[in-house]
């Protein structure tokens, strides 16, 4: 998963703005192991439960991270739980 995400953010060129996990388990604790990098080779499984939360930071400018809540199915995946995707401005800084 880690790496797919970190393959759209580079090909977008904002690789060198992504530092951090991709997301992590969710379980009795709401981070759990295992937490999505790139030293993390976990085969997903059904009935996994899990976020997708890759965030992009720039400098000087800020950044954001969206959790998106994703159970694993036999089929794939189920998104629980999705927050909208638009960027809206709000003015300058």
């Amino acid at each position: 998963m880690d790496a797919a995400a970190r393959d759209v953010i580079d090909r977008a060129g904002y690789g060198e703005f992504f530092a951090h996990n991709t997301g992590h388990s969710i379980g009795i604790e709401v981070h759990e192991d295992p937490r999505f990098s790139p030293d993390d080779h976990t085969v997903l499984a059904p009935g996994m439960l899990l976020t997708v939360e890759p965030g992009i930071y720039l400098p000087e400018l800020g950044g954001v991270r969206i959790e998106d809540v994703v159970l694993v199915t036999p089929e794939g995946a189920e998104v629980l739980y999705s927050m909208p995707k638009t960027v809206l401005l709000t003015g300058t800084a």
